[in-house]
């Protein structure tokens, strides 16, 4: 349902390419639950349907024929995307696990619907503005793309209420933001996230962004509907610091320093990683409290003494700092790199947990 993949043929009448939309990715399918025209069916049935289209009419085709899908890796419109963003038929039914040839329908519909985290909550917003229209994306820019200074940033953020997004690299949002400004990176799944932690997609929306990246920024808030974005601050964030504004920081940490520390705060530890990266292998004792689902965990951080946040590599422990801070929560301790630079240490690890179990 609502995916349509196109068939090109070459000059001889040949099967050349497919353009999958969202049927068929590079090592994985699309969502079978995302479909918004009907509450008659249900995600199973949508996956046996997803199962017919991709045996009766892709995977008959040549193996030689080339695929474009719709998106890659890190798009939450499927679980497991490879990062190549193109491949040939051929190789995606040797590699693809939903394309195995001896898989029956229930097999697949099992393995498709396994694991599927909830969809970002934009996603509805997103196919109502794609039903009834929005704003063109040059009217877009032009409102966007308009440069403040410290003080009409300042004015405009009171008066507006709104989203001051800083979209720097995680070690500067540390060393130094704007009070309740919220971190999501520009070199990171920027657009995925704006969309999971800022639902509203009508809400104002002011940046601090690095220069020359302003356009960048606007019209990638703008391709998950984030329209309505009302100027940058001119000069970056420097300009703010230079008219002596008010500034607050992340304290953030090596992984040594949290191994030296492990054994009298080990208690104190939130890994805001997916659940399923937190079941594969985490800090013997470390809270699982993942991003997407942060607001709902507020009451589970201590509010006097200090805590450490991670994630996989740094960027989503940011992000998780900033909406932390912006609710009061100060005594945080961020570490760096994440897990990655934990994994290295003598920190305790747990492996593998099988979900039965918790």
């Amino acid at each position: 349902m609502e995916s349509t993949t196109y068939l090109l043929l070459d000059e001889d009448g040949k099967e050349y390419a497919i353009f999958t939309g969202d049927t068929l990715f590079l090592g994985d399918v699309g969502r079978p639950d995302l479909a918004q025209k009907t509450n008659e069916l249900t995600t199973e049935d949508l996956a046996r349907y997803l199962y017919d289209s991709l045996r009766n009419k892709i995977m008959i085709l040549p193996d030689d024929v080339i695929v474009y899908p719709a998106h890659g890796a890190g798009s939450a419109c499927g679980k497991n995307m490879m990062k190549e963003t193109v491949d040939l038929l051929g190789n995606q039914k040797k590699v693809n696990y939903a394309l195995r040839s001896d898989m029956t329908k229930e097999e697949f519909v099992n393995e498709v619907t396994n694991g599927l985290e909830a969809p970002p909550g934009y996603f509805p917003l997103n196919v109502r503005l794609n039903k009834e229209g929005y704003k063109p994306v040059q009217n877009v820019l032009d409102e966007g793309l308009k440069a403040l200074s410290a003080n009409d940033f300042e004015v405009i953020a009171n008066e507006t209420n709104a989203i001051m997004l800083d979209v720097r690299k995680p070690e500067d949002f540390a060393k130094g933001h704007i009070p309740n400004s919220v971190f999501i990176g520009l070199d990171g799944s920027f657009a995925p996230w704006v969309g999971e932690m800022i639902v509203d997609i009508q809400h104002p929306i002011l940046l601090v962004v690095p220069q020359g990246r302003e356009q960048e920024a606007i019209t990638r808030l703008s391709r998950v509907g984030f329209d309505n974005t009302l100027g940058y601050l001119d000069g970056g964030f420097e300009s703010w610091k230079k008219a002596g504004k008010e500034m607050d920081t992340v304290i953030s940490i090596p992984a040594e320093s949290l191994e030296a520390a492990y054994h009298e705060n080990a208690n104190a530890i939130f890994d805001v990683r997916k659940q399923t990266e937190y079941l594969s292998e985490h800090i013997k004792k470390a809270h699982n409290t993942p991003l997407a689902e942060i607001n709902d965990h507020l009451a589970e951080f201590p509010k006097e003494e200090p805590f450490y946040v991670h994630c996989a590599g740094g960027y989503r422990s940011m992000i998780a700092a900033s909406i932390l801070k912006s609710r009061g929560y100060h005594n945080l301790i961020d570490i760096q790199k994440g897990y990655k630079a934990i994994s290295k240490t003598s920190i305790p690890k747990t492996d593998y947990v099988c979900p039965s179990t918790l």
